[in-house]
């Protein structure tokens, strides 16, 4: 038996117990293909490594196992040969058939190399290279030409050739003869299991046809007439329930146009539910029954939208025509912003809610009451619009009907160029401030009708949605609303819009019964949607009122935008009325709306500052007019400048400095002195018109005149020893033109930070720049004596000086009582840098009247040095002549004269303080300056002496009669003593 290597495994098995797989494979492949197995084993290109076609056993033979190897003896034991012998045992076969293969595989490849390999170069040798290569074709014509027409004797050889070749194909089969046979056993034992194998496969078959036509046929038959009722049972389900959905589209259509909503919302939820389930799978009939119940669904959201909105909306048109008529029968409007309030009562909100909570229910279960609210919301603002604009063109009619108020100018009133008809914007601009006022009125009233109606539909609403408690419907509230939220997130769904719940697609989760748990629905997550679904709602329910509101907040805002350019230019309580109405309807509407208004606040905001900037700018020019004006003359305090003084800045006061007429005034408040005295041009009425003189003096020529005479000539023509003064804190002060119009523009400024108080930190800059300019341009006007070059005077006295000096203290002392009460309505972050602006306008005011009274002891001091410079030639004719006259000199008898003067225009005018400051320089300069004077002269004849001692001692008597704070003994002692005592020593003794 040969023994042949596997290539698989490396080992050497025996060839006859040996079979593979893929050799009966490659036998079955060659019968299929009628080959000879011969031919296969013969093959000479075969290579002698390839051994695929090699036989294996059947049976391997099985590796013995090693037993278990004995311990290791210890250190120092023996070993033998026995101690070896059954592990020789276990492998000497192995090993023995191993050496039988290696011993045959050697001679045979000897073998090979003695014959094969020789034989093989030899018929190598013999026969031409032509015939072994690889492309080698007869019909290809070089091929065929060169073997046989061109060399004769290859093909007389050709035939040895082939006998060469068969010799060694037959060497190499008869090495493989061995193989072939142990093939041909194995392909016979193969044919016989094939035949066994079909014969077995023939009775399986007989057994079954046996079985089936016994045991399987009638079961079979059974089960087929089983499927068959089923069948017929499921085809008269289908009849029913084409009939039933028949019916349902017929009650359906019905009930769409009998508008019945709730019953038509039942038909369309079985039938919702039947197309979501498999019960109208593949009937063709209804292929269109979920186009028709989507148009069935739009119709009733149709009418349940437009009964909402008829409800909600169209019955409150009523309400307009009513308020207008009310208003033509009147011509008049008396509000009161909250007193006019429209409230339904009780009843009356009971019957609404019961009418408008079907449709909102309907609206639930369609989930289209959030698309309805947004509807509800353009509609609402679009009436709202609407409602107003036909009102102001309703109510213009009559107002522009109307005669003209007095006080409005005619020139104000704007027309159209064509002649025709005027706009509504340039009937509005024509409008007098009262009827304007009137019209806004109006619009409070309307607006407010249409807010109520919509506040009273967010909070039925709101009722239903949250507060339905104990109500016989708050179990279909809350089936609704699990049905709308359902719906709505299916909708969201299948559009990619989980968070939206603005389309409507009917539920699938739900049954007519509203059961929430019919298809197993987790209750949290269905929980979680109601939340969003109610969130939803009352969002657009408030943002509907909200945007009423904003749209009502512009249309006000448009009215007063129209008239901006007039609402400056207006009076104080005028602007006030349409202020004041305008934060009324601000505080009204954003009370319903439950936000603030911030288009209709700017507006508002925005006149009112420029009401203020116009007024200050109207004020400041006007102020400035004045003051060209002024000639500085004092006038006559009437009561009413008085009774601002006393109400703005001493509300505590009870004496005024008015002698009997002081217990006739009385406090009263500040808007009723605005309104009595709000035409400035009633002070200037008292004051003689002053046109600017063209011939200029010399701003140095200030001096002493006969004015103070004068001013008592004219007060005692005018009936009265003294003028009326202002008081304030107990002192009375002198005023003149300027000073009176400066307190009632104070007083108005208080009156627009009082009124306007958000603008608090304008006026207050304004107050500051009016007291600047008044400061300024008063020191430039009497200390500059530019009065003389705009106001016609000739010189500007002691009088006027006075005068100016007892308006700027008065101004001086007012201050801080002004800073007192703008500031109550200034914020804390703007009152440091406010504060001290004012101080330092204060300051400068304290500065200008010092300013003043120096240049009154400037002025005397100045007369003192004109009179003394004469002296020297005066002393020097008493040294030549003799002394005739016992009276004083002239120069001393001016001196006192207009010292004299100067006591009483100073006494008369300012306070005693003041003249005694004054005075007190002016002695301490007469002193010094006559000392000096008398001192340098020479006294060279006793008459001279006797002269002089008599002028000093007339002098020294003037002095001592001024008013001083000294207390000196005898009063206003000082160098002129001291000269006397020093050098009349004796003259004094006589």
């Amino acid at each position: 038996m040969d023994l042949r290597p596997s290539p698989s495994s490396g080992r050497y098995e025996s060839s006859s117990s040996t079979k593979k797989p893929y050799l009966s494979k490659s036998v079955s492949d060659a019968n299929s293909h009628n080959q000879s197995l011969a031919s296969i084993l013969n093959n000479p290109h075969a290579g002698k490594s390839d051994g695929w076609w090699w036989p294996t056993s059947s049976s391997l033979p099985v590796v013995p196992e090693f037993a278990p190897l004995n311990p290791l003896p210890k250190p120092g034991s023996d070993l033998t040969r026995t101690d070896f012998t059954p592990y020789i045992a276990s492998f000497s076969d192995p090993f023995t058939r191993f050496h039988d293969i290696q011993t045959h595989t050697k001679s045979t490849l000897l073998l090979d190399d003695q014959n094969g390999e020789n034989a093989l170069v030899a018929c190598l040798r013999e026969v031409p290279s032509l015939y072994f290569k690889e492309d080698f074709q007869l019909e290809d014509g070089a091929t065929f030409k060169s073997v046989t027409a061109e060399n004769l004797v290859v093909q007389e050889k050709l035939s040895q050739y082939l006998d060469v070749v068969e010799l060694h194909l037959v060497r190499e089969i008869s090495l493989r003869s061995s193989s072939f046979f142990e093939a041909q056993g194995q392909l016979e034992d193969l044919n016989s299991k094939i035949v066994e194998g079909c014969k077995r496969i023939r009775e399986l078959k007989e057994t079954i046809r046996l079985l089936d036509t016994n045991l399987v046929g009638p079961a079979r038959k059974l089960q087929e007439l089983n499927l068959k009722r089923s069948d017929l049972v499921a085809l008269q389900n289908k009849l029913n329930l084409i009939i039933y959905v028949n019916q349902a589209l017929s009650t359906l259509n019905l009930l769409v146009a009998s508008a019945d909503c709730a019953g038509a919302l039942d038909v369309t939820d079985d039938l919702q539910h039947l197309l979501d389930g498999d019960e109208l799978a593949g009937l063709h009939c209804f292929r269109h029954l979920r186009d028709e119940l989507a148009t069935s669904i739009d119709s009733i959201n149709s009418i349940l939208s437009a009964e909402f909105m008829r409800i909600t909306i169209q019955e409150a048109g009523n309400m307009d025509v009513a308020i207008t008529s009310k208003f033509k029968a009147r011509a008049t409007i008396a509000i009161n912003g909250e007193g006019h309030e429209a409230k339904l009562d009780e009843e009356e909100t009971s019957n609404f809610r019961d009418r408008l909570l079907p449709f909102v229910i309907g609206l639930l279960r369609t989930a289209k009451l959030p698309a309805v609210l947004r509807i509800y919301r353009d509609t609402l603002t679009a009436d709202m619009k609407t409602a107003i604009k036909t009102s102001v063109e309703e109510l213009l009619r009559v107002l522009c009907a109307q005669p003209l108020d007095s006080d409005f100018v005619a020139g104000e009133r704007v027309v159209d160029t064509d002649g025709g008809s005027s706009s509504l914007a340039s009937r509005l601009r024509s409008l007098p401030p009262e009827s304007f006022v009137q019209l806004l009125k109006a619009i409070f009233m309307i607006v407010q009708a249409h807010l109520a109606q919509a506040s009273e539909v967010k909070k039925t609403i709101e009722w239903i949605i949250c507060h339905l408690d104990d109500h016989y419907a708050a179990d279909s509230v809350a089936a609704a609303i699990a049905l709308g939220a359902a719906a709505a997130e299916t909708a969201s769904e299948a559009d990619g819009q989980i968070t939206t719940f603005s389309q409507f697609s009917p539920s699938s989760n739900f049954s007519r019964g509203f059961s929430i748990h019919e298809k197993g629905n987790d209750v949290t997550t269905m929980s979680h949607l109601s939340r969003n679904f109610r969130a939803d709602i009352l969002r657009e329910n408030t943002e509907a009122v909200f945007a009423a509101c904003d749209a009502a907040h512009g249309r006000w805002a448009k009215i007063l935008g129209v008239r901006a350019p007039i609402h400056p230019k207006l009076r104080l309580q005028e602007f006030l009325n349409i202020y004041n109405i305008t934060q009324e309807f601000i505080t009204a509407t954003e009370k319903i709306g439950g936000r603030l208004g911030y288009s209709i606040r700017g507006t508002i905001q925005s006149q009112a500052k420029a009401f203020v900037d116009f007024q200050h700018d109207s004020r400041m020019a006007k102020l400035k007019a004045i003051l060209d004006q002024e000639n500085w003359a004092e006038i006559d305090v009437p009561d009413e400048f008085q009774t601002i003084v006393t109400s703005l800045f001493c509300p505590k006061s009870g004496t005024t400095g008015h002698g009997d007429d002081d217990s006739a005034v009385t406090a009263t408040s500040q808007t009723e002195v605005v309104q009595s005295s709000s035409d400035p041009s009633m002070v200037d009425a008292g004051v003689p018109n002053m046109s600017h003189n063209t011939e200029q003096s010399d701003s140095t020529s200030t001096h002493l005149d006969s004015t103070a005479q004068s001013n008592d000539t004219n007060s005692r023509d005018r009936g009265r020893s003294n003028p009326r003064m202002l008081s304030f804190g107990g002192v009375s002060y002198h005023m003149v033109n300027c000073g009176l119009i400066l307190v009632k523009m104070l007083s108005e400024y208080i009156d627009m930070n009082n009124s306007l108080t958000g603008l608090s930190s304008e006026v207050v800059h304004r107050v500051v720049d009016i007291l600047k300019f008044f400061n300024t341009r008063t020191c430039q006007l009497v200390l500059g004596a530019g009065a003389m070059q705009v106001s016609g005077l000739k010189s500007i006295t002691s009088k006027h000086l006075a005068l100016t000096s007892q308006v700027i203290s008065f101004t001086y002392t007012i201050i801080p009582e002004i800073k007192r009460i703008l500031f109550l309505k200034v914020p804390e972050t703007h009152k440091g840098l406010l504060m001290l602006e004012v101080d330092r306008v204060a300051q400068d005011y304290k500065v200008h009247r010092d300013e003043i009274h120096s240049k009154l002891v400037q002025i005397m001091r100045e007369r003192l040095l004109v009179h003394l410079r004469s002296l020297p030639q005066i002393v020097e004719s008493w040294n030549r002549q003799e002394d005739t006259d016992s009276q004083p000199s002239q120069y001393a008898r001016s001196i006192t004269k207009e010292v004299g003067l100067l006591q009483r225009v100073l006494s008369r005018t300012l306070h005693e303080v003041d003249v005694q400051a004054i005075f007190r320089q002016v002695v301490i300069i007469f002193h010094s300056q006559i000392s000096e004077a008398f001192s340098r002269l020479d006294f060279s004849s006793q008459q001279a002496r006797q002269r002089t001692y008599r002028d000093v001692q007339h002098l020294l008597g003037c002095i001592r009669s001024l008013p001083s704070d000294s207390k000196s003994n005898p009063p206003n002692w000082g160098q002129l003593d001291e000269f006397l005592a020093q050098n009349f020593c004796a003259e004094a003794s006589q």
